[in-house]
C-alpha cells in the first residue's frame, strides 16, 4: 500500500478572535484620526497662509491679526502633536504593543483607547502619574514645600 505524504504547513500563531477584532477595530480609528488630523492640517496650513495675503494695514488690525495667528499656530501645533501620537501608536499596533500598559504592562481597556487611541498608560497608571506631577509641580510653586524648623522659629 503506498504512503500518503501530508504536506507541511507552516502553523502561524493567531491572534484570539475577539482580540483579532480589537485590534483591526482600533486599527481602523487610527487611521481614521490620522487621516481627520491630516486634513485639518493641510486645511488650517492653506487658510493661514491665504489670510496673511488679506490682513489689514492698521495697527489694530495688525495686532489683532497677531492674535489670531497666534491661536491657529497654537491649534496647528496641539494637532500636530496629536498626529505624531497616532503615528506612535500605528507602530506599535504594528509591533505587537499596541493596547499594553507602559508602565504595568497589563491590557489598556478598549473604552479607553477607543477614547483616547494613543494612550499608553492605563487609566490607574495615568492616574497616578497625573498625581505625581501635580504634586511635584506644587512642590516647585512652594505651596506644597516642606518648612524649615528655622522659619518655624519666627513664627
Amino acid at each position: 500500500m503506498p504512503k500518503t505524504i501530508q504536506a507541511k504547513t507552516h502553523h502561524t500563531p493567531t491572534l484570539e478572535p475577539q482580540r483579532l477584532d480589537r485590534a483591526d477595530t482600533l486599527k481602523q480609528g487610527l487611521h481614521e484620526r490620522r487621516h481627520e488630523l491630516q486634513n485639518e492640517l493641510y486645511t488650517r496650513m492653506r487658510d493661514g497662509r491665504a489670510r496673511r495675503t488679506q490682513e489689514g494695514t492698521d495697527d489694530l488690525e495688525h495686532s489683532e491679526a497677531d492674535i489670531q495667528n497666534d491661536l491657529a499656530l497654537a491649534l496647528l501645533q496641539m494637532r500636530s502633536e496629536a498626529l505624531v501620537q497616532v503615528n506612535a501608536a500605528l507602530a506599535r499596533l504594528d509591533a505587537g504593543g499596541y493596547g499594553l500598559c507602559a508602565d504595568c504592562e497589563r491590557e489598556i481597556a478598549t473604552r479607553r483607547l477607543r477614547a483616547l487611541p494613543f494612550a499608553v498608560r492605563c487609566q490607574p497608571c495615568e492616574e497616578t502619574r497625573e498625581e505625581a506631577h501635580r504634586d511635584a509641580r506644587r512642590l516647585a510653586q512652594g505651596r506644597g514645600s516642606l518648612v524649615r524648623f528655622s522659619d518655624m522659629a519666627r513664627v
